[in-house]
């Protein structure tokens, strides 16, 4: 089947975190229109089993066909960990499949080689060892130091990075030992850029963070580009922000993302 040029970009995760990527995206490809499920019915996936979590996005992956986009995003760390190679063989040749785990893998490939790297992530992205296992298999001597910040997500969703409890929860992980003498940190989870200030304040502005999202846009954009599928015109379609349950933090969240007003479409996963 021939994948159409002007087909929207499929973008989800559980939650709001996902929307760090679409802001990306659409920020780099503004011709494109973008369709975003948030699975806010079963946030957050960092503590899911990795069956449960293949079954969500297999799921989520279907309705992104029946919207006919052309690419799909899987901008969630633990589901990239636990589900890309399983949405990739579901969707086959009805559309291309992205994970936010190796953009950022062949990022640090590039420009850090023989540095201590750290990563926080989800308990679900952290025990699967997947960004240890495909740092390793770089062999450009990184040194990778994994932390899991399972309190992290859920705060973000709730909106309590933006109070003072938040500082001591980001010190009391940062400030382990697994993430002492570290030269990068990986936020391993498309919620952390929201805290990426606080993460910065914490170690003094003396380590590089990497943000996934920003590298993940470029990733988009250049398997676009390379497939000949970049939309040629601005598209006449509206951005579309699909939710399993609805809340209104999620819709609040979505309008700062994006600055203009949207409407969310409650669309359930299973009636």
């Amino acid at each position: 089947m021939a994948i159409d040029a002007q087909s929207p970009i499929g973008i989800f995760d559980s939650g709001i975190g996902g929307l760090t990527v679409a802001r990306e995206v659409k920020k780099l490809l503004p011709n494109e229109q973008i369709v975003y499920f948030g699975d806010t019915a079963h946030l957050p996936y960092g503590d899911k089993s990795t069956a449960a979590i293949q079954a969500y996005s297999v799921k989520i992956a279907d309705v992104l066909i029946k919207e006919k986009c052309k690419l799909i995003l899987i901008a969630c760390n633990s589901a990239s960990a636990a589900a890309f190679d399983l949405v990739k063989a579901y969707v086959a040749s009805k559309a291309l499949v992205v994970n936010v785990i190796d953009p950022v893998v062949s990022f640090l490939g590039k420009h850090h080689n023989g540095e201590t790297v750290g990563l926080i992530g989800t308990k679900q992205t952290v025990t699967s060892g997947v960004y240890l296992q495909k740092v390793n298999n770089l062999g450009v001597g990184i040194q990778m130091k994994s932390l899991a910040t399972p309190l992290l997500a859920p705060m973000i969703e709730e909106g309590f990075h933006l109070q003072n409890i938040s500082k001591d929860i980001i010190a009391s992980y940062l400030g382990q030992t697994e993430l002492k003498e570290i030269q990068t940190l990986v936020l391993g989870c498309t919620h952390y850029p929201l805290i990426k200030n606080q993460i910065l304040e914490f170690f003094n502005g003396k380590i590089e963070l990497i943000d996934a999202s920003e590298t993940v846009a470029r990733s988009v954009a250049d398997l676009l580009k390379f497939n000949g599928l970049l939309a040629e015109k601005k598209t006449t379609e509206k951005d579309k922000f699909l939710v399993s349950d609805y809340t209104v933090s999620f819709e609040e969240t979505t309008k700062l993302f994006f600055g203009k007003q949207i409407k969310l479409q409650k669309y359930p996963l299973w009636e």
